[in-house]
Parts: C-alpha cells; sequence; structure tokens
C-alpha cells in the first residue's frame, strides 16, 4: 500500500478558531457541570452543545436529521475531541440535549457563560445597549389559543412562548413570527442578556421589565441605553434605581414645547476646546431639570447644525415638490363645476388631505351659467398656501 492511499484530507477552515474560543471561555465545562455527565455516554451535553455553536458558525442550513454530515469532511477529532465521531451527533441525542437545556434554564446557562467572557475578557461594561427585533418562522404553531389564560403571567418567566403573525421587522407578515430581546455591550460584539418573547409584544410593555430582570442576574454597575421605547410613566416607575440613557418621543407634549420654545445656550468658551477634542465643533446644546412620571431626570436639548441645515435643504426640496403638486390639483379643480357652493368647498377640503406640508387656505368662487342657463360655480385662482402644522 503506497503512503498516497494512506493520506485523509480534513477541513477546519475558520471552525478551529470558533472551537478554541469556545475552550477559552470554558463552556463544555459549564454546562456538563450544570447538566452532568452519564459515564455511559459516548459524548457529553457539553460537547453537543460545542458542536451546535461550531455548526451555527458554520453556515450552513440543513434539517436537524443531516446534522452529523456538517462534520463528515471536517477534522472532528480535533473540534471537539479524541474518538469522536459524527455519528454521535445524531438527531435523538441533540433532542435529549436540548429538551435538558429548556428544562434546566436557558437563560441561567446563558448568563453563566456571559460572566465568564466578561471576567477572561475584561469586558468594559460602562453601557450596556438594549434593543429587540423579531424572527419569522416556518411551520404550524397551535399555542395561540392558550395565550389568554396565560396573559396575566410576569414577562419574564420562562414558558413556552406564543407565535402568530404580526408585524413583521424583517419583512415577512405571511409568516408566523417570535420576538428577540437582547442586551448587549457598548461595542455590540459581546450580547449579555437574550429573551425570547411573544409574537408581536410591544417594546414599550417589556423594556423596562427586562432591564430590572437583568439587573437582577447581573450584578454590574452599567448604564442602560435604549431607543424610546423605553420612555414611559410605567417603565420610568420601574427602573427608577437603574441608571439610563434614552431619547424623549416626541408625542410627549412637554417635549414638544421644550423643542420649540428653548433657545439652545452658547457654550462657554472654556469648553470650546473640550468639544473641539471630541469633535463636537457643530453642536450645541442645553440641559432641563424635568420631572416626568413622577421621576425626576436631566433632559439635553441639542441643536446640531450640520443636521439643520440639511433638514432645511431637504424641506425647501419637498415644499419645491409639494408646490407643484398643489399647482396641479388647481388647474383640475378650476375646470370642474360646482352646483353648490359647498360642493366647491368639499373638492378643496378634498384635495387639502392629499398635501402634506402645504393647505391651500383661501379660494374665491365665481357664479356663473352653464350652457343650459344653470347657475353652477367655478374657482378662480385667488389662494393664500401656508405650511401646515
Amino acid at each position: 500500500m503506497s503512503y498516497l492511499e494512506e493520506i485523509q484530507v480534513k477541513n477546519l477552515d475558520h471552525l478551529g478558531i470558533v472551537a478554541g474560543l469556545i475552550d477559552e471561555i470554558g463552556i463544555v465545562k459549564i454546562i456538563n457541570n450544570k447538566l452532568g455527565i452519564d459515564v455511559r455516554e459516548k459524548i457529553s451535553a457539553g460537547t453537543v452543545v460545542k458542536s451546535i455553536l461550531i455548526n451555527g458558525l458554520g453556515f450552513v442550513s440543513r434539517p436537524l436529521y443531516l446534522f452529523s454530515q456538517f462534520f463528515q469532511d471536517k477534522a472532528i477529532e480535533k473540534l471537539l475531541g479524541e474518538r469522536i465521531k459524527p455519528d454521535y451527533l445524531n438527531e435523538d441525542k441533540i433532542g435529549r440535549v436540548m429538551d435538558e437545556l429548556y428544562k434546566y434554564g436557558l437563560n441561567d446557562i446563558f448568563i453563566e457563560v456571559v460572566l465568564e467572557v466578561i471576567k477572561k475578557f475584561k469586558i468594559d461594561l460602562k453601557y450596556s445597549h438594549l434593543d429587540s427585533t423579531s424572527f419569522h418562522l416556518d411551520g404550524e404553531y397551535k399555542r395561540e389559543e392558550d395565550k389568554e389564560k396565560q396573559e396575566e403571567e410576569k414577562i419574564i418567566k420562562e414558558r413556552p412562548i406564543f407565535i402568530k403573525k404580526g408585524y413583521s421587522r424583517d419583512h415577512r407578515p405571511d409568516l408566523k413570527q417570535c420576538v428577540l430581546d437582547l442586551i448587549t455591550s457598548p461595542d455590540g460584539d459581546i450580547p449579555l442578556f437574550v429573551r425570547v418573547g411573544d409574537e408581536n409584544e410591544s417594546d414599550k410593555s417589556v423594556f423596562g421589565k427586562v432591564l430590572v430582570e437583568f439587573k437582577k442576574q447581573i450584578k454590574f454597575d452599567s448604564i442602560m441605553v435604549c431607543d424610546s421605547a423605553l420612555y414611559g410613566q410605567e417603565n420610568l416607575q420601574l427602573i427608577q434605581h437603574l441608571k439610563w440613557i434614552t431619547r424623549v418621543p416626541m408625542t410627549i407634549k412637554k417635549a414638544k414645547e421644550l423643542v420649540q420654545n428653548i433657545e439652545v445656550e452658547e457654550v462657554k468658551d472654556e469648553d470650546k476646546e473640550k468639544r473641539s477634542d471630541l469633535n463636537l465643533e457643530s453642536y450645541t446644546w442645553k440641559e432641563e431639570i424635568v420631572t416626568y412620571g413622577g421621576i425626576k431626570q436631566t433632559w439635553l436639548i441639542v441643536l446640531s447644525e450640520k443636521r439643520q441645515k440639511s433638514d432645511l435643504e431637504k424641506l425647501e426640496k419637498q415644499l419645491s415638490q409639494e408646490e407643484k403638486k398643489s399647482q396641479k390639483f388647481l388647474k383640475e379643480i378650476q375646470s370642474e363645476e360646482s352646483e353648490h357652493p359647498q360642493a366647491a368647498r368639499y373638492k378643496l377640503k378634498a384635495i387639502n388631505k392629499k398635501l402634506r406640508l402645504l393647505e391651500i387656505k383661501e379660494v374665491e368662487l365665481i357664479e356663473t351659467y352653464s350652457k343650459k342657463k344653470e347657475k353652477i360655480y367655478k374657482m378662480i385662482s385667488l389662494i393664500i398656501k401656508k405650511m401646515k402644522r
């Protein structure tokens, strides 16, 4: 037998780096400590989880019963350990491990892994960022009829989620979906907390509860950063003992009044050098102490010169387009005849609904007669336009 006949070629690709990081974090050990090791097993639960992570980062989408085929051309002993064969990774074994993970509590295991990552790689957690997205799912899900029975349950309690159709953020309204809430480190690289939620739940209804649960499970002093979905009276009451930053939505009357009426103060001379170092020369701002939802807080009103210039240019362009659109409508309506003045005014009202920025405020009607000698009314071009508010 020649040496060439004994040579076998196996791939590692980038998966060697993935396997190395999994080992460095100690994920296999954490899983095995939680779920235990049965001496009769050919492969431990921790190693199965490692294989799932490697498969996921191998970017191959296959049914579970074909899972083992992924490792057929891989150096599996280098990736998963000595004496491990692809056949050990069958759908029955993977299914049992997944069931054990769910029973133990996925959030608890995830958080322990996260804490190990934070400690080992010294992750900066001055800020933490929370946001959500949705994922569409194929197949039939018939648990929605049970939802009404459990609507009173706390949002964080672990239970099977309810999967239904709803507003799809990934543009698949034809499919059912679930929601994922994710808290990450400030650079977005490290997920710190993951929660899967029901079909089309509102961010406003859960963000406050998610942050409270997160702070209960991970003890460190981090400033929570969220979008405006966090800002509501109920959420503010929940997070009043936490540090947080969010954008105040302009649907709040007090915010709208401040933006319209406040004059942003000039930055003091001694602050100009600091602004230059931070590349903030085109920004001015003012702080306002506000009490909202019973919570005293600081609002920062910021003016960007570049953004203001860009917005004004965009507005001018939109006004020009709207002007042309309104002139077109006017020509159409001036050629029409109405049997009553009120009918002409209804036509004008319908036109104003189609205009977004401009409003035809005044028109002049003239009384004339049709060919059949019937009295009719027509609009003439005496028009005043003004910006809609």
